[in-house]
């Protein structure tokens, strides 16, 4: 599978790769770095009641995710990056290495886990947040961080901790909900 993989990191390397795409494909992944982006995004959300919702939401997924993505599965598989494989692209890097492992990806991971999260408690925020999360995870690749299988994996895995993050916060919603209305 890693041949195949790297034979379609090579492709983009060698066919799609030029100064305007290499600059934006850096800035497009640093919006992921860490978090950060989803991170303050879900503290801004908290701040306002009529968005407090998906903020506690946007951050149940963030947190499931770190538990799951970067803590658990990461040391699970302990997948190198695609650039110790193929020490080739070395003077080809454009961002720094990572220490940690490839699968899944945490960037796309992180997007997609935050996409669903806002999709599913309002569908505009959610498709802006799906286009942008498709950019990063593409990035990903561009810039021979991870394989095409650890942003599929972080896809899915995102996909997942958004949905169940939703379900998990509406239902303490309604709970709480009915409880007022008895209270009431």
């Amino acid at each position: 599978m890693n041949e195949f993989e790297l034979k379609i990191l090579d492709f983009i390397q060698q066919n799609l790769r030029f100064e305007f795409l290499d600059n934006l494909m850096v800035l497009i992944t640093r919006l992921a770095d860490d978090g950060i982006l989803w991170i303050v995004l879900a503290i801004a959300l908290l701040c306002f009641k009529q968005s407090r919702k998906m903020g506690i939401t946007l951050s149940v997924a963030l947190i499931l995710g770190l538990l799951i993505g970067n803590i658990g599965l990461k040391n699970i598989f302990v997948r190198p990056r695609p650039y110790t494989v193929n020490p080739a692209i070395e003077g080809q890097m454009l961002i720094e290495k990572l220490k940690d492992f490839s699968f899944p990806s945490g960037h796309t991971r992180c997007c997609f886990e935050s996409a669903m999260a806002m999709y599913l408690c309002d569908k505009r925020w959610g498709k802006a947040a799906f286009v942008l999360g498709i950019l990063i995870a593409f990035s990903r690749m561009y810039l021979y961080m991870h394989y095409p299988t650890d942003v599929i994996g972080g896809v899915v895995l995102g996909l997942i901790n958004g949905v169940i993050a939703f379900v998990v916060v509406d239902k303490i919603y309604k709970l709480i909900k009915r409880k007022k209305s008895r209270l009431a």
